[in-house]
């Protein structure tokens, strides 16, 4: 059951596993990433198109995503080009709206 891999490069990999088989395991997968930590790869013709990934992973990439943002809202607002501010109706405009 756990011993099922495909090749990803040169190196065999246990946590990738097809979408089709994936569909059959899912249980077992979504256990071993709850309670294992684990991270699964899913794949469609060999190529990766999703994961399955703890939600403390998911957790973490959000709350770094949000760092990052802040980052460039500090960076927009310490541009002196952004200190003028512009009317609503021309940002309407603008956008098209």
């Amino acid at each position: 059951m756990y011993d099922s891999y495909m090749t990803y490069g040169d190196k065999p990999t246990a946590n990738q596993h097809r979408i089709s088989e994936a569909r059959e395991q899912f249980a077992t997968i979504i256990n071993r990433v709850a309670f294992g930590g684990e991270r699964v790869r899913l794949t469609r013709h060999g190529k990766a198109v999703a994961a399955v990934v703890p939600i403390e992973d998911v957790d973490f990439l959000e709350e770094l995503e949000d760092e990052l943002d802040l980052e460039l809202v500090r960076e927009a607002l310490a541009d002196p080009e952004n200190q003028t501010t512009i009317p609503l109706d021309e940002v309407k405009r603008q956008l098209g709206l």
